[in-house]
């Protein structure tokens, strides 16, 4: 390989990782990176699945008019065997100077030879991890505001992905939609302004009631949510997760908030609210709560006459349960 254009920018980058967000940012950042040096930049894109023989090769060549071009190949964990051959002959000839190749592999194993050739070669690694739990969501969601340079309290941070946080792209979209429609401190109440309707958020809502032992306001927000529209499916999962919760974090010790979060895959204000929550709470009570929400995930997924009632009777337990029975 020659040695990397007098921009800087290394002939080959690396994008590592399954996030699709993180994925493109750093795809769209890596061409303007190279655009900003070279205005008549040409960017070839190609798909790792639906790549033909021959392609890099004929992209790879100079052009006439002497433009630098950027060739971006998505998806080489996908990629036809064509694309694999190309790709390591590219690797092992001279690139010319203006010319970058930008290669994306989420996971596994296909393509591993040319992965390997690729890091040998020198390439700019930009690592895309996945973002999955509730903490890495809330600090995906905490670098959003900052690098907006907008303030968030912590509240918000948590209001924000319990309402939205199923989906990495939607939680990103929250973000801009409010750093762009809100001025000032985005707390609690501005986040509920714009997502309380949400199903997510709902469910939330209906939970943190059920636990809390109020069944007539659980039920109230349950059958409001109902008449909206909303599916029973997605309030049982939240149920599910809270209870999850407070069982994760009740069996984890003492210990301080976020070392005990990085532990559990929650963040350090879900540790802290489960503590609050597990007050009064016996661990054979939280073991029947989960029975039931087991036996409503069922009946709510088909196995049941009546959803709403599936919902409804576990809420009633959960709350039972949290006065002891009674």
């Amino acid at each position: 390989m020659t040695a990397a254009p007098a921009s800087r920018i290394p002939p080959l980058v690396l994008v590592a990782g399954p996030e699709g967000v993180l994925a493109d940012r750093a795809l769209r950042s890596t061409v303007a990176e190279i655009k900003g040096l070279h205005p008549d930049l040409e960017t070839v894109p190609l798909q790792g699945s639906a790549y033909e023989g021959g392609e890099i090769a004929m992209h790879a060549s100079p052009s006439l008019f002497g433009n630098a071009k950027a060739i971006v190949v998505r998806d080489l964990d996908e990629a036809t065997d064509e694309l694999q051959t190309d790709l390591l002959a590219y690797l092992g000839a001279a690139p010319a100077d203006d010319v970058w190749l930008i290669v994306t592999h989420k996971a596994g194993n296909r393509g591993k030879k040319v992965l390997d050739a690729i890091k040998k070669a020198g390439a700019r690694v930009i690592d895309c991890p996945a973002i999955k739990s509730d903490a890495d969501k809330a600090s995906f969601v905490t670098n959003e505001f900052r690098t907006a340079r907008r303030k968030a309290t912590p509240d918000a941070v948590r209001a924000l992905v319990e309402a939205v946080g199923k989906d990495v792209r939607e939680l990103e979209s929250a973000c801009s939609q409010l750093v762009q429609d809100t001025t000032g401190t985005i707390d609690e109440g501005v986040v509920s302004t714009y997502y309380a309707g949400r199903v997510e958020a709902t469910g939330f809502r209906v939970a943190d009631a059920a636990i809390a032992g109020n069944a007539a306001e659980s039920l109230r927000l349950l059958r409001h949510a109902i008449a909206g529209g909303d599916n029973p499916v997605p309030i049982v999962a939240v149920l599910a997760m809270k209870l999850r919760q407070l069982v994760k974090v009740g069996s984890a010790g003492r210990g301080p908030s976020g070392q005990l979060a990085s532990s559990l895959g929650m963040a350090p204000w879900q540790v802290d609210k489960a503590r609050r929550e597990l007050s009064g709470w016996e661990a054979e009570a939280l073991g029947r709560c989960i029975q039931a929400v087991a036996q409503a995930d069922y009946d709510v997924k088909g196995g049941g006459r009546d959803p709403v009632y599936a919902v409804e009777r576990a809420i009633l337990t959960i709350a039972r349960e949290r006065h002891g029975g009674r």
